[in-house]
């Protein structure tokens, strides 16, 4: 009995030798056709790349390396003659879009496919041009999601394929954000230089010198001052470290307009109650934003509103008129106002002309201004006026009939601040003193609008001036943007510059640890182009990216 068992067994052992490999393959191909495909299998990404709602043309892409299976599945020639089994790169070509698997036709279309590695993500890249209606697209969405190798894209996933890539470095990539972010003709031309890697290349320059010097002073721990090093190598490394420490010193102190510019420039209207504060905000931004009546102490809280002038990005505050109240919610909001001034980069003062300016009792002035008790501790550098209200002035021939009375007023506003916690930001001492209203004051009527126009385009060129920003339509414009237009890149150089230092503070005995100090300091240089450590803010970065892109 037992021999027959072996018997048995033996032949269904031979049976199992005898099967034919394709018999297994075909078991595992059942088996892989049953499990869920994971993220990390479908490597292939499509999205949405134009706005998502009614229009003329919706654009959806398609990256990865089955790609051109959609290609295949998906897209059919408009004339029967046409083959486009294999199509040719970068080339448009007129097309049915049809379902992959029922292969009733979605739209009547484009198509065109960018070869890898030349493509924007250098994968296989497909764009199917369709028309722009909810329904359609949400078609063409479902069509590809019945593909087992394809998913939805991550937001930014295409250009991040394209960093991943070697397409673009991180300073590109920023610069194309705030490309597709900017709101005003600065941001455009300045983000317009980082993504097209006139920043990478400022980096990349900075990266290369430092490195040189290290090489100098490598070659010097491995052969020493000798036949085959000349002599003087350490201090020319040193000088070169010390040129270098100071060109980045210098677009460390920016005064951060590459950020400011590129988040906005914030700026509060503060001034007693019914000076124009609203109405002023009101004109700048065309609409009525903010509720103007002539009862003292409508406005409340503050309101923002982020408007473009003159080509810049300004985050407008208006503010509740400064005085002494016993209204609860009045006193709250005149709180939340001088708060929101402190924290200003700038401030725009507006003053009602007939309270502010009275005849002078001298021979040699015309007009005295007087500024109210309530606002004097927040006036500061960077502090602009508004003279409001002109119409009401009798024989007031412009500015120049008041201009005599700068002294006075800049006595009266360099007066010091009451101490207190509430009155932490104080006016420069003596900056006041020799204040020339002529580049930071105007007069406007904003109810007959006389002067308005003055007003805006003085402003503008004001605050070009203070933030060292040249006309956009200007070559000057692109060699005047800023090195640094993020937090990110502050710190980078900031640790550079230390490692730098460092390096400096070593004596020359102590060469191999000026090495390191100088590998360091490159280092920390190569994190902004991402050339190491980028793992770190990939995430922040493209988290804010839209989904076709």
């Amino acid at each position: 009995m037992f021999t027959g068992w072996l018997k048995v067994i033996s032949r269904h052992s031979q049976k199992a030798l005898r099967r034919p490999e394709t018999h297994l393959y075909s078991d595992k191909r059942r088996v892989s056709s049953v499990l869920t495909t994971t993220n990390a299998q479908r490597q292939t990404i499509y999205a949405l790349s134009t706005p998502p709602g009614k229009g003329g043309v919706a654009i959806v892409r398609i990256s990865g390396p089955d790609a051109l299976q959609v290609w295949k599945r998906m897209v059919r020639p408009t004339m029967r003659k046409t083959s486009l089994e294999e199509p040719p790169a970068w080339k448009l070509h007129r097309c049915r879009i049809i379902h992959p698997e029922s292969e009733f036709v979605i739209d009547d279309g484009l198509a065109v496919y960018f070869r890898a590695p030349y493509s924007y993500t250098t994968h296989p890249t497909i764009e199917l041009h369709i028309h722009s209606g909810r329904a359609l697209i949400s078609a063409l969405l479902s069509s590809l999601s019945a593909l087992p190798t394809l998913r939805p894209a991550e937001p930014g996933e295409f250009t991040r394929q394209a960093l991943l890539g070697g397409r673009l470095d991180l300073t590109q990539v920023e610069g194309l954000h705030d490309l597709i972010e900017a709101d005003t003709e600065v941001q455009r031309v300045w983000a317009l230089g980082g993504a097209g890697g006139e920043t990478r290349a400022e980096y990349e320059s900075l990266r290369t010198q430092i490195i040189g010097c290290l090489a100098q002073i490598e070659a010097l721990i491995d052969f020493g001052e000798g036949e085959d090093i000349e002599e003087g190598v350490y201090d020319q490394a040193r000088s070169q470290v010390v040129a270098l420490l100071s060109q980045i010193q210098a677009h460390l102190s920016d005064n951060r307009r590459g950020e400011l510019i590129r988040s906005g420039i914030r700026m509060a209207i503060f001034g007693p109650p019914n000076a124009g504060k609203s109405s002023l905000f009101n004109y700048l931004a065309n609409r009525p934003a903010s509720i103007v009546t002539p009862i003292p102490g409508t406005t409340r809280d503050v309101l923002e509103l982020t408007l473009d002038i003159g080509g810049l990005p300004v985050i407008v505050a208006d503010t509740a008129g400064l005085r002494e109240t016993e209204d609860v919610v009045e006193g709250i909001g005149v709180q939340r106002g001088m708060e929101a001034v402190r924290n200003a980069d700038i401030s725009l003062c507006v003053l009602p002309m007939p309270e502010v300016l009275h005849s002078s009792q001298t021979a040699t002035q015309k007009h005295q201004i007087t500024l109210p008790e309530s606002i004097r501790h927040l006036i500061t550098p960077s502090t602009y006026f508004l003279f409001n209200k002109s119409d009401l002035i009798p024989n007031l021939h412009g500015y120049e009939d008041f201009t005599s009375s700068t002294a006075e007023f800049a006595a009266q506003t360099s007066k010091p601040c009451p101490p207190g916690p509430t009155h932490s930001h104080t006016v420069a001492d003596n900056v006041t003193q020799n204040l020339d209203l002529s580049k930071r004051a105007w007069t406007a009527s904003l109810t007959t609008g006389a002067g308005t126009h003055e007003f805006v385009q003085g402003l503008s060129k004001a605050l070009k001036s203070r933030f060292d920003i040249h006309d956009p339509s200007t070559n000057q414009s692109k060699t005047h943007a800023p090195l640094i237009t993020r937090a990110r890149h502050r710190v980078h150089l900031e640790s550079a510059c230390k490692f730098l230092q460092a390096f400096l503070d070593l004596p020359p005995s102590d060469i191999v640890l000026a090495a390191e100090e100088l590998r360091y300091a490159a280092q920390a240089v190569g994190r902004v182009t991402g050339d190491i450590g980028t793992e770190d803010v990939l995430d922040a970065l493209f988290r804010d990216f839209c989904i076709g892109k």
